[in-house]
C-alpha cells in the first residue's frame, strides 16, 4: 500500500524579537483563512479527515447510541408573569428547544418560538428572551448559522406578531423592561464605522429603547469613555424605582457597580451613584421587593456571601452580611419567598460544596438558617426561579450524571419539594458507577475528580479513559447529564471529570490559583488526574485520552506538549492554541485579565512557558490528536488549530497510521449552540476516533 503523508504545509523562517524573546512562527500564512494557500490546505485537510474517518467503525455505532441518550429532550424552569408561564422544551424529534408559554386563561400551551420552525436547515438558535413585566411582549436573539451575533425582535405574545425589530449589533445583551412594555434598557455595541478596525466586537453602550421606534432615537444611558471591552448588566427593581448597572472589562472576575433613583430623573437621564468602584471583587446587586438591596458578593468572601443595604446608602460601608461565607461551600444563588401565605417570609440559597449542588432555608429578615431541602441525589441545580411579584413557590432544575434535567418545585408553606415537570423523552440509561475521588497535584493541592465507570461487576482493570477539563473563567464543572460521557461508559469505558484550579469549584481563590502567573497550576493539576488514574488502575496511559474544548483546548494543547507520555490520544476542539498572538483575533482582548498579555514582557514569559503552538518539538511522540473548529466561531479563531495541526504534523513527521494528527473542519456553525443532529455527528467523531486510538472496541451491541 502507499505511505500517505501529510498535505504539504510552507514552513517559513518567521520570527520575532518581543521584549527580548525570540518567537517562532512558521505558520502564520495559516491565519488568513481567504487566501488560496490556505483554503488549498484546508481543503486537503478535509480530504485527509475524510478518509481516516471512514475507517473508524465506531463513528454509527455512537451516534446511534449518543443519539439516543439524547432522546431524553429537557424542559426548563418556568418563568412566571402573573399567571401566565414561559418555559423551553426540547422533545425527542426535535433540533432545538422550542419556546412555549401557557395562557393564563384556562393552561392552553402554545409555541411562540421555534428556531426549527424558522429555519428548517437548524443553523438558527435561539439565544435568550425576556417577556416584559406584563407578559404581553417578548424580547428575543436569534442568531443565524452559529455565530452568536444575535438580532434582537420584539413579539406580542398573544398574536405572535413581530412587532419590534430585528435590531443588530445587541451580543449578549440583557434586558431591564419598564412597566408597561413601552420601554427597555439593552445593550448594543457601535455602528463599525464608528469604530477602529478590528474593533468591531467591542464599544457597548447602555441605551433606552422605545417599541415601534427608530433605533437611531435610542436614548445613550452609560458608557460613553468607558473600555472598549466592558460587559454590562442591567436590572430593575419591581416597583421600577431603581435601576442597576454593572460593568466589567471583558471576562475579569471584578467589576463596578452603580444604582440610579428614577423616581426622580426618569428613565431617560439615571444618576448613577458608585456600590463599587476599582475594587478587586465582584458583586451582583438587586433591588428586592421588601426595598432592600440584595449584594450578592466575593468581596472579602471568595466563596460568597449575601449583604443587604439601602439603596439610597449603596456604599460598601453600609452593607450587612445577610448569609455569612462557608468555609467549604460556594454561594451560588438566592430566591426570596415573601408572600402573604407563608408564615415566615424565607430565603433560599443554593451552594455548591465541591461541586455538588444543596439548597438551605433561611429566615429572611436575619438570615438565620432553618433547614435544607431534600434533593434527588448528588447532582446540580440550576436558578432558583421565584414569582416576580411575590409568593410562596420556588422552582428549579436537577440533573446528576445518570438523570436528565427535571423540573422541582417548593413550596414553603408545607416544606415539601415535588417533581414539576419531567423531561418529555424515555430513556435506556446505562448502568454506571460514579465516584468522587480526591487526588494531589504537583504542589501538594488536593484536587477532586468525578469518575463515571461500567459496574465493578463488569470486570475489574484498566479500561480505556478519557479525561475531561476546562480549568478557567470560574467555569466550575458539576454533575450533569452528558449523553457522549454515557455513551463512553456504555462502550466500556471510562469517564473523568476533573475539577481543576482555574474554575469556581472551590470560590474565587481556585479561579485564581489557574490564572495569569499561576495557569501552569491547572496543566499541572490534568497531568495529576491522569497520573492519579493510572496509579490507581482505572487505566493505562496506552488508553488514556484528554479532551476539552475552548479554555479547555488550551488544556489539551498545553497537556499533550508537557505530557504527552500521559496520553495516547486527544481531542481540542475550538482550541487556543497561539497565546502570544491570540488577543489579536476572535475575542481575545476580553481574556486577558484571564491569561496576560503579550504587550506585557513578565506576562509574555507566563505564555510563552505553556503556550502550546510555541512548545512542540520535533521528534516527539505525541498522542494521536483530532483538533476540531467550526468556521462561523466568532470567539476563538479556527486559526489556533490550523496553525499548531500543521506544526504537530511537521514535527511527527510522516507516516502518520499509528498517531495521526487530523482536523476536522465544520461549515455554518459556530462556537457553542447546535443543533441536536450537528451535536450527536461532532461527539460521536469525537468518541470514534478516542476509541480507536485507546483500545475501546464497539463493535456489535454492547
Amino acid at each position: 500500500m502507499p505511505v500517505r503523508r501529510y498535505p504539504a504545509a510552507e514552513r517559513l523562517e518567521l520570527s520575532e524579537s518581543l521584549h527580548g524573546y525570540d518567537i517562532r512562527d512558521p505558520y502564520r500564512w495559516l491565519e488568513e483563512a481567504d487566501s488560496a494557500q490556505t483554503k488549498e490546505w484546508a481543503a486537503a485537510q478535509d480530504g485527509l479527515y475524510t478518509e481516516e474517518a471512514a475507517s473508524l467503525p465506531a463513528r454509527e455505532w455512537f451516534a446511534e447510541r449518543i443519539h439516543e441518550l439524547m432522546g431524553a429532550g429537557f424542559v426548563g424552569a418556568p418563568v412566571w408573569r402573573g399567571e401566565r408561564r414561559f418555559f423551553t422544551r426540547r422533545t425527542a424529534e426535535q433540533e432545538h428547544g422550542v419556546l412555549h408559554t401557557v395562557d393564563p386563561d384556562g393552561g392552553t400551551e402554545r409555541v411562540l418560538i421555534d428556531p426549527t420552525a424558522i429555519d428548517p436547515s437548524g443553523g438558527t438558535t435561539l439565544d435568550s428572551w425576556r417577556p416584559d413585566r406584563e407578559g404581553r411582549l417578548i424580547a428575543y436573539q436569534l442568531s443565524e448559522g452559529g455565530d452568536e451575533e444575535s438580532l434582537l425582535r420584539v413579539m406580542d405574545v398573544a398574536t405572535g406578531e413581530e412587532v419590534d425589530g430585528p435590531i443588530d449589533r445587541c451580543r449578549y445583551s440583557p434586558i431591564a423592561w419598564l412597566p408597561g412594555g413601552e420601554a427597555f434598557y439593552y445593550i448594543r455595541r457601535l455602528a463599525p464605522d464608528l469604530v477602529p478596525e478590528g474593533e468591531e466586537q467591542y464599544h457597548r453602550r447602555v441605551y433606552l429603547h422605545r417599541v415601534g421606534t427608530p433605533v437611531d432615537e435610542d436614548v445613550l444611558i452609560f458608557g460613553e469613555g468607558r473600555d472598549k471591552t466592558e460587559y454590562f448588566g442591567l436590572s430593575l427593581s419591581r416597583d421600577a424605582r431603581w435601576l442597576v448597572l454593572t460593568a466589567s472589562k471583558g471576562t475579569d472576575a471584578r467589576n463596578d457597580a452603580w444604582i440610579a433613583d428614577l423616581s426622580g430623573a426618569g428613565p431617560e437621564a439615571p444618576r448613577f451613584v458608585p456600590i463599587q468602584e476599582g475594587v478587586d471583587a465582584e458583586v451582583s446587586p438587586h433591588v428586592g421587593r421588601d426595598g432592600r438591596l440584595y449584594l450578592f458578593t466575593d468581596r472579602d468572601a471568595p466563596r460568597g456571601r449575601l449583604c443587604v443595604a439601602d439603596p439610597a446608602a449603596p456604599s460598601y460601608a453600609h452593607w450587612r452580611t445577610l448569609i455569612a461565607t462557608d468555609p467549604d461551600a460556594v454561594l451560588a444563588d438566592f430566591a426570596v419567598l415573601d408572600g402573604a401565605e407563608s408564615d415566615t417570609p424565607q430565603l433560599l440559597v443554593s451552594w455548591r460544596r465541591h461541586a455538588i449542588s444543596e439548597v438551605t432555608v433561611h429566615d429572611l429578615a436575619s438570615g438565620e438558617r432553618r433547614g435544607a431541602l431534600p434533593l434527588p441525589g448528588l447532582g446540580s441545580i440550576g436558578g432558583l426561579i421565584e414569582r416576580p411579584e411575590g409568593g410562596h413557590e420556588a422552582w428549579f432544575g436537577y440533573a446528576d450524571n445518570t438523570s436528565p434535567t427535571a423540573v422541582h418545585h417548593y413550596d414553603a408553606r408545607t416544606g415539601e419539594v415535588s417533581l414539576w415537570a419531567s423531561p418529555p423523552g424515555t430513556l435506556d440509561l446505562p448502568e454506571v458507577r460514579t465516584e468522587q475521588v480526591t487526588f494531589t497535584s504537583r504542589d501538594g493541592t488536593a484536587v477532586r475528580m468525578l469518575v463515571v465507570s461500567p459496574p465493578e461487576e463488569d470486570g475489574a482493570g484498566p479500561r480505556p479513559a478519557v479525561l475531561y477539563g476546562y480549568g478557567g473563567f470560574s467555569i466550575s464543572l458539576t454533575p450533569g447529564y452528558n449523553a457522549t460521557a454515557l455513551a463512553w461508559v456504555r462502550a466500556g469505558g471510562v469517564y473523568a471529570i476533573a475539577n481543576l484550579r482555574g474554575g469556581l469549584e472551590e470560590g474565587e481563590e481556585w479561579h485564581r490559583g489557574g490564572m495569569l502567573a499561576a495557569k501552569q497550576n491547572v496543566f499541572d493539576d490534568c497531568a495529576s488526574a491522569a497520573e492519579h488514574l493510572i496509579a490507581t488502575g482505572v487505566t493505562t496511559a496506552d488508553r488514556l485520552a484528554v479532551m476539552g474544548g475552548s479554555n479547555g483546548g488550551l488544556l489539551v494543547g498545553a497537556s499533550i506538549t508537557q505530557r504527552p507520555d500521559l496520553f495516547a490520544a486527544a481531542v481540542c476542539s475550538a482550541p487556543l492554541l497561539d497565546m502570544v498572538r491570540y488577543e489579536r483575533f476572535g475575542l481575545g482582548q476580553l481574556w486577558n485579565g484571564e491569561y496576560g498579555s503579550a504587550e506585557d514582557p513578565e506576562a509574555l514569559g507566563w505564555l510563552l512557558a505553556y503556550s502550546p503552538y510555541h512548545n512542540v518539538r520535533e521528534g516527539v511522540r505525541y498522542p494521536a490528536t483530532l483538533f476540531t473548529v467550526f468556521d462561523n466561531d466568532t470567539r476563538v479563531d479556527p486559526l489556533h488549530a490550523r496553525k499548531m495541526c500543521a506544526e504537530l504534523q511537521y514535527a511527527t513527521g510522516a507516516p502518520f497510521e499509528e498517531r495521526p494528527i487530523l482536523l476536522r473542519r465544520e461549515a455554518d456553525v459556530g462556537h457553542s449552540s447546535r443543533s441536536v443532529s450537528r451535536s450527536v455527528r461532532l461527539s460521536a467523531d469525537q468518541l470514534a476516533f478516542l476509541a480507536h486510538h485507546t483500545g475501546l472496541k464497539v463493535d456489535g451491541p454492547v
